[in-house]
């Protein structure tokens, strides 16, 4: 079959994989076999296939190996390899099979293929791992269908024994089978076991009806079952509890972030294409790329206040902003508590209350006991009629929809019925103060409600004429800060170098290069900053599962096509090489299976391997590669002599190190080598020779190595055995860093130094206006393009500020993913105040923030907030919830934030406890 597919054209592949996939989608059902495939191959394959449609040049993102491509047509791609998207760590456990990283994004890290798209594929270029996954109903009427990419791991606890196992099974198998598994698994009878639902190992609920899912009984990924082994005085269970999940108490078992996949994979016609599309479907999983690692987590006999809100299609961008204000204290007490005396059917510009009505009961039943999510479907249509760009399944700007959604509010709950009509007086020379407090007044004469009290406030607008000077000065309440950002044009890249001639241990450096700039631009800022002789040169690489993926040989790659999760390394080498090969030392270790102790599962690639120059001028022995190998290691050696090479460390200067050199170039001339290496301990290392054989290069010291006409590069395995890792510190070869590490929070301050502060003093800062909105002169009675000043004047109890991240023009739209480092705690604007007659601080602290994801259009929205009474932060992601660290808060995906005052009397600024509820304050003059 392989003979056929290599005489197949791109064209003739292309055209078979299309045909045979419209047909395996057009007939897709329940129970139906999807398989996983890695995104870089099934690009790779796109690109072969469409390469003379495309007309595009070879960037040398397709590049094998090694060495640069030149040629304008595509190479076929190699075997399927989806190694990158398993966890080496866990796959050696026999109860879970082969474990997928946790974090992997439909569309980004892998795509799904129907089976016959799969099994044609397959037959061509064979590989693996073989990833199959079933399809399954989901949505709220259990039509839809998606692919259960990850089915629940659920963690068994045999009692009274103690032994613990850890399952994947699919939450639509039935209790039935989950009790059948578990009998299995511990070797016992059914008659012997009972089932419960074991969260935060306490007994919930006997899990008995054998009939039921355990999607219908609320099982979350990760969690705890209990599996007790029955006698006569345990039978019938402990205590009084509900049956399957049903406990009265309890509220929302919330799916850890790295398992929201319910409707990422649901199936539509852009499944087998580059996957650009607005489907929200396809992007929900994106909050995975954060990988907060932490377990879910239930409000079983707990606090109120983690209910999700089910996804309807597309209305991530809803659900986000409505759990921020539903979490904010003011809000949540007032819409609890009886306001419907303070519903406003007669105001014209409201909607009869019917806004506020189903807001306030979409309030309450997010802040009621209970698991189940909510949809929020009457909610959707009140919201639709009200703003009709809303309606429809669409997605839209999270932050638009939290603007009408306020003023929507505002005007159904406003306290004034009847509005007076008052006219504006100009300042014309009266004290600020006294000008700020009249407009004031006349804005809470026309708007008096919750909205107003919590979060509008004031600021000072200042305009002058550019040719009288004619000052106007105004006081305009405002409801949110939109502040602008600096468009990023530069990114930060961390780069590991490595030295050829054991002269240095390896170094990171983390380099700042244009953001559209290419490999040539990244190769300069890393000589300067590793400070680069003049007779070497940088040989960069891709490092993917322990190998060498790619050496980007070609100045011209763009730096684009390098993701921030990738690992690069770059290899100082000699300048000038003629007739060179490139011999790679790749590390390997044994691994150890874990059920016995004695068994062992292979030599596995680790670390990160390194690189050394050959020239094919010369005749290498075994021996010589002995030496070169002791050479590329010695600055690992731990401190003890070892024959010829000294103890080593970063200190040994290329100086010293030159004399290695001359030892085993003169060994590759058959000057002594094999009686230079007797006084060195031989490493197990083993060549690859071009049959994929492996040759021992312990024995036989003179024996020639003959080096492959076709490869550019000469593969050396070495294994380290534990005797041999008590001689070096393989540390510096491990855990290489990412290009570029998100969410923490202190790399991103590092990588893109733009603060929340900053992007104020720009919305601040004095500026003329645009030609398109001049200014009415009221004294040259002309239009002028006038300067124009903004000052925050007085600030409401909760400040909402909105990071303009979009951008649009006639021709395209563009969003910046600028990172601003905004402040947890101590936002302190008491300086930005321009009333001056306040002596009160003005000190904020964050509690909630609006997360956007992704590009525009075609993004994921999702929310981090803190419950006050916890003090503990979530990430709300549609209908999950999983809990996050405070420093996970912080990332390049912030849209809105979020603050509250803080009462200096009540609390420390800092102490990030505060929950002090203050309700129906009008914001102060201070």
């Amino acid at each position: 079959m392989a003979e056929v597919a290599r005489q197949l054209t791109p064209e003739e592949e292309k055209q078979t994989i299309r045909d045979i996939a419209v047909a395996a989608e057009a007939q897709t059902k329940v129970g139906d076999t999807f398989y996983l495939i890695t995104q870089r191959w099934w690009q790779n394959w796109l690109e072969y296939v469409n390469q003379n449609q495309s007309g595009n040049v070879n960037d040398g993102s397709s590049s094998e190996h090694h060495g640069s491509v030149s040629s304008s047509t595509l190479k076929r791609p190699s075997c399927i390899d989806n190694s990158d998207l398993i966890d080496e760590t866990v796959s050696e456990d026999s109860a879970l099979g082969i474990e997928l990283h946790d974090t992997l994004v439909e569309g980004t890290d892998y795509i799904l293929l129907p089976q016959e798209v799969w099994s044609q594929l397959y037959s061509w270029y064979g590989g693996g791992p073989v990833l199959p996954r079933k399809v399954i109903n989901t949505g709220l009427s259990q039509t839809e269908l998606s692919v259960e990419v990850y089915p629940l791991r659920l963690q068994l606890h045999l009692m009274p024994k103690g032994d613990r196992s850890a399952i994947r099974i699919s939450k639509k198998e039935t209790i039935g089978e989950l009790h059948r598994r578990a009998c299995e698994i511990f070797d016992l009878t059914p008659k012997q076991v009972s089932i419960w639902d074991y969260f935060s190992h306490q007994r919930h609920a006997l899990m008995n009806d054998m009939e039921k899912t355990l999607d219908d009984a609320n099982i979350q990924m990760d969690q705890d079952i209990l599996v007790e082994v029955i006698d006569s005085k345990t039978e019938g269970g402990i205590g009084p509890v509900q049956e399957n999940g049903s406990v009265h108490n309890g509220s929302l078992a919330a799916a850890p972030s790295q398992s929201t996949f319910p409707t990422s994979g649901s199936l539509s016609a852009g499944k087998y294409s580059s996957r650009n599309g607005n489907s929200d479907s396809q992007l929900q999983n994106l909050n995975t790329d954060k990988a907060y690692g932490s377990s879910g987590v239930s409000t079983r006999g707990s606090s109120c206040g983690l209910t999700g809100l089910l996804n309807l299609g597309n209305t991530c961008f809803m659900n986000s902003a409505i759990q921020c204000l539903v979490h904010t204290p003011e809000f949540a007490r007032y819409f609890r508590e009886d306001y419907h005396q303070e519903i406003n059917r007669q105001n014209p510009l409201g909607m009869v209350g019917e806004l506020a009505l189903a807001f306030g009961d979409l309030l309450r039943k997010l802040w009621a006991p209970g698991r189940a999510p909510v949809a929020p479907r009457p909610f959707k249509a009140k919201l639709a009629r009200f703003a009709p760009q809303f309606s429809g399944c669409s997605q839209h700007d999270s932050q638009e929809l939290l603007a009408f959604l306020l003023d929507g509010l505002h005007e159904d709950l406003n306290r004034v019925k009847h509005k007076p009509y008052i006219k504006s007086r100009d300042a014309d020379g009266r004290p600020d103060e006294e000008v700020a407090d009249e407009y004031w007044a006349n804005h809470i004469a026309r708007n008096d409600s919750i909205i107003v009290d919590v979060c509008q406030g004031q600021y000072k607008s200042t305009l002058v004429c550019p040719v009288c000077n004619k000052v106007s000065v105004t006081f305009d309440p405002f409801m949110y800060l939109s502040l602008p950002l600096q468009p990023a044009t530069t990114r930060s890249m961390t780069v590991t170098v490595f030295t050829c001639d054991g002269s240095a241990l390896p170094e990171a450096y983390t380099i700042t290069v244009p953001k559209q700039g290419r490999c040539r631009d990244l190769i300069q800022a890393l000589s300067n900053s590793c400070l680069l002789d003049l007779n070497e040169k940088l040989l960069l690489a891709e490092i993917r599962g322990h190998l060498i993926y790619r050496f980007l040989e070609d100045p011209l790659i763009s730096l684009s096509s390098i993701k921030d999760d990738d690992h690069l390394t770059a290899y100082k080498i000699p300048k000038v090489l003629k007739n060179t090969k490139f011999l790679q030392l790749i590390h390997r270790r044994e691994e150890q299976g874990t059920g016995n102790a004695q068994s062992t599962l292979g030599w596995k690639p680790y670390g990160t391997p390194l690189v050394s120059p050959i020239s094919c001028d010369d005749t290498i022995t075994r021996s010589d590669i002995q030496l070169i190998v002791h050479t590329m290691l010695s600055p690992m050696l731990r401190t003890k002599n070892c024959g010829a090479v000294t103890s080593s460390n970063a200190s040994v200067t290329v100086s010293d190190q030159s004399h290695a050199d001359s030892d085993v170039t003169n060994a590759r001339k058959g000057d002594g080598g094999s009686s230079k290496l007797t006084s060195l301990e031989k490493l197990p290392l083993q060549l690859v020779d071009e049959n994929n054989a492996c040759i021992d290069l312990t024995v036989g010291d003179d024996k020639v190595v003959k080096l492959s006409s076709s490869s550019m590069s000469i593969l050396v395995f070495v294994d380290w055995s534990q005797k041999l890792l008590g001689s070096y510190d393989t540390s510096h070869i491990e855990n290489l860093p990412e290009v570029c590490k998100y969410g923490h929070v202190s790399k991103k301050a590092r990588n893109e130094p733009l603060s929340l502060y900053t992007c104020l003093e720009a919305f601040l800062r004095e500026e003329p206006l645009v030609p398109e909105d001049m200014w009415y002169c009221p004294q040259c009675k002309e239009r002028r393009q006038a300067s124009k000043k903004l000052d925050l004047w007085r600030l409401p109890e909760v400040l909402v500020i909105h990071l303009k991240r979009f951008s649009y023009s006639r021709s395209m739209k563009h969003k910046l993913d600028t990172f601003v480092n905004f402040p947890i705690h101590d936002f302190d604007l008491t300086n930005y105040v321009a009333n001056k007659n306040s002596t009160r601080r003005q000190i904020y602290e964050l509690y909630a923030l609006i997360n956007h994801y992704g590009g525009m259009g075609s993004g994921h929205y999702t929310a981090h907030i803190k419950l006050l009474d916890e003090n503990r932060w979530y990430n709300f992601d549609d209908s999950h919830i999983s809990p996050i660290n405070e420093e996970e808060v912080k990332s390049a995906a912030a849209y809105v934030l979020f603050y509250r005052r803080v009462n200096n009397d009540r609390a420390s600024a800092s102490n990030g406890v505060y929950s002090t509820i203050s309700s129906h304050n009008i914001p102060s003059s201070s």
